[in-house]
């Protein structure tokens, strides 16, 4: 698991971006709950937005542990930021990894090389969360067409996209006919809801999307009719190391944040950093930071090497993401009072922390996969 060279360089252009353009710009994202599209247009610049698309297509290719080390790095900045930019890789992948030839030339050039159209990805529905086999929406087939009716709930970048994936039946009494389409967002009958005001993640829209009639060619089928949830399923489990990296980068801002402000922080004629209470504190985030790290990089390992990473993903993205939370909380608490207003960044990290806990599987159901690869189904 030790970075190469070039990873370390990647990481540590990623992370200057991250200090220097994202950071400065989260506090006034947050307050007005917009997206900073300059930061995402630097991301375009430094091949980001191509990070999981092929070279022939324009993309950056990376390999599992560079994808981790650079979801990291962004999250250092900007949880914000990088989940966006995660759910972007999403879509890229699932056209890169499913899509026709001529899909591929359509789509991935442009959203390597500018980040535009935007990716989004739409697999849950409002009473289809944890388990996406309960979905409602339906496509259905008219002759060279089909026609999609139903509604995706907490999709990222859902206002600022262009481009959707799509999960629907293809028959609506059969769970096992699942598929996945490809649906540009202009495309007629397709309408964006409210965008959610949310408790953290405050810059990144997170929207509902109604489809009412929405007609798209044959052609815009990524996979056979009911191989969409598999497909689903493979592609998290990528997203899921994604995850686990963020809450490593976010926690690790958080604890950095501490130990300088520890080191300031004088209280009773000397730093709050010299108090062991305070220093235990800083010990016991370290070592959660560390060990979320290298579970992640493990994951991403597993699937460079071409192991079945599914165990080590869930395990890595339920840990970094319930020690993300822990640690952001115990940076608040360091900071004491000024820990819980704006003007520090440790009140943000606080909130931002929570939804790596929800997003791409809880951690409940990153509990149940790690038990059923180890005991069975029950």
């Amino acid at each position: 698991m030790e970075l190469t060279d070039e990873q370390a360089a990647i990481r540590d252009a990623v992370r200057e971006f991250a200090v220097e353009e994202i950071r400065p710009t989260e506090p006034a994202a947050d307050r007005a709950q917009t997206f900073p599209e300059s930061v995402w247009d630097g991301l375009a610049e430094l091949d980001l937005t191509g990070l999981t698309t092929p070279v022939e297509y324009g993309g950056f290719d990376a390999d599992r542990l560079t994808y981790s080390v650079v979801n990291e790095a962004v999250a250092y900045g900007g949880l914000s930021v990088a989940t966006a930019l995660s759910v972007h890789c999403l879509a890229t992948s699932c056209i890169a990894q499913f899509g026709s030839d001529e899909q591929k030339d359509r789509w991935l050039p442009e959203m390597a090389a500018t980040g535009r159209p935007v990716g989004a990805f739409a697999l849950s529905e409002p009473h289809a969360g944890s388990n996406p086999a309960e979905m409602s929406t339906v496509a259905r087939r008219d002759g060279d067409e089909y026609v999609l009716d139903g509604q995706k709930q907490w999709i990222t970048n859902g206002e600022r996209s262009g481009v959707v994936i799509v999960f629907a039946r293809t028959d609506p009494d059969d769970p096992g006919s699942i598929t996945q389409f490809l649906v540009p967002k202009e495309t007629e009958g397709l309408s964006v809801g409210e965008k959610e005001s949310k408790l953290g993640l405050r810059a990144s829209d997170t929207t509902p999307l109604t489809f009412d009639g929405v007609r798209i060619p044959a052609e815009n089928r990524l996979t056979e009719e009911g191989r969409g949830l598999a497909a689903a399923l493979s592609i998290l489990t990528g997203g899921r190391i994604g995850i686990a990296s963020q809450a490593v980068g976010l926690a690790q801002a958080a604890l950095d944040e501490a130990i300088e402000y520890a080191g300031e922080r004088e209280q009773f004629d000397r730093p709050i950093g010299e108090f062991q209470t305070i220093r235990h504190k800083i010990a016991d985030m370290q070592t959660n930071v560390q060990a979320s790290r290298l579970l992640t990089r493990d994951a991403a390992a597993r699937e460079d090497r071409g192991e079945d990473p599914t165990m080590a993903a869930s395990m890595a993205k339920y840990f970094a993401s319930e020690a993300a939370v822990d640690v952001c909380n115990e940076a608040v608490q360091i900071h004491g009072g000024y820990g819980y207003v704006t003007e520090f960044d440790v009140e943000r990290f606080y909130r931002d922390a929570k939804i790596t806990t929800i997003y791409e599987g809880t951690s409940e159901i990153q509990k149940k996969v790690i038990a059923r690869e180890l005991l069975g189904e029950p």
